[in-house]
């Protein structure tokens, strides 16, 4: 417990000392959740980028905070009760579905997208009963399919994500199928994966109408600044239903 004088002196320190060490804290319970139990002390100080000295002493904090952690040094630890997550209950069939969806998150090709999906996944089955928890480990359904060649990507595709989550405008210099090179300002609505490729959408403002851009040919890609909040929503609304209306008339021919 720090002295009282210290938090008057120095609070704008002692809040930094905290915040880190909950964070510290928050990517160690992470970790055990993640990871193939039990987990060794290095390999868990490695993935928390602590030393393993600090590891043992934040192992203990946590066990006095209520989660059961068995285990010791020289041994590796697991994680069976978690104090942080309520219990959930799902049916053989849903966990099944969870699995089989983590399986084909793993064929698209975006490692930072996977790891994500596989920390969440790993969250809702430290809070399943032990049974339903044994089910996920030996769950029947599996994407076998192996992806296609995908092109690689060259730009930060966090960026992108984080550009369509807070509407923000991107300039990018894009390689059209014609392979010239165009550069222009959007504003990134949603990115689409499928078995060969990833597509952004978009509207462009320099043509003015949605596009389709193929992520692999955006050759480089800056914020500019610009903010178009709060418009992807009704933006969205008007491609889905210029789409639908589209696939209507294909269907539908004019007589």
């Amino acid at each position: 417990m720090l002295p009282l004088s210290l938090y008057r002196s120095h609070p704008d320190r002692i809040r930094q000392q905290l915040m880190a060490r909950t964070d510290r804290l928050m990517r160690l319970m992470d970790a055990l959740r993640r990871l193939p139990a039990p987990v060794t002390a290095q390999r868990l100080a490695e993935e928390t980028g602590i030393s393993q000295r600090q590891l043992y002493r934040d192992i203990a904090t946590l066990r006095a905070g209520g989660a059961l952690i068995d285990g010791a040094a020289g041994v590796g630890y697991i994680l069976t009760e978690d104090p942080a997550l309520p219990p959930q209950s799902f049916s053989r069939l849903e966990i099944e579905a969870l699995m089989l969806a983590m399986g084909g998150l793993a064929q698209i090709g975006d490692a930072e997208l996977l790891r994500a999906g596989q920390d969440a996944l790993s969250r809702i089955i430290a809070t399943l009963p032990d049974k339903q928890a044994r089910q996920a480990s030996h769950s029947i359904m599996r994407s076998w399919r192996k992806t296609a060649n995908r092109p690689p990507v060259a730009v930060d595709l966090n960026l992108l994500r984080h550009a369509c989550w807070d509407e923000r405008s991107l300039t990018i210099r894009y390689l059209d199928m014609n392979d010239h090179t165009t550069e222009r300002e959007i504003w990134p609505l949603g990115l689409s994966y499928s078995d060969n490729t990833l597509m952004l959408l978009a509207h462009c403002l320099l043509r003015q109408d949605f596009r389709v851009f193929h992520v692999y040919r955006i050759i480089s890609v800056y914020e500019n600044g610009d903010s178009f909040r709060p418009r992807r929503v009704s933006l969205l609304n008007d491609f889905r239903r210029r789409d639908e209306q589209s696939r209507h008339a294909a269907a539908y021919p004019a007589g």
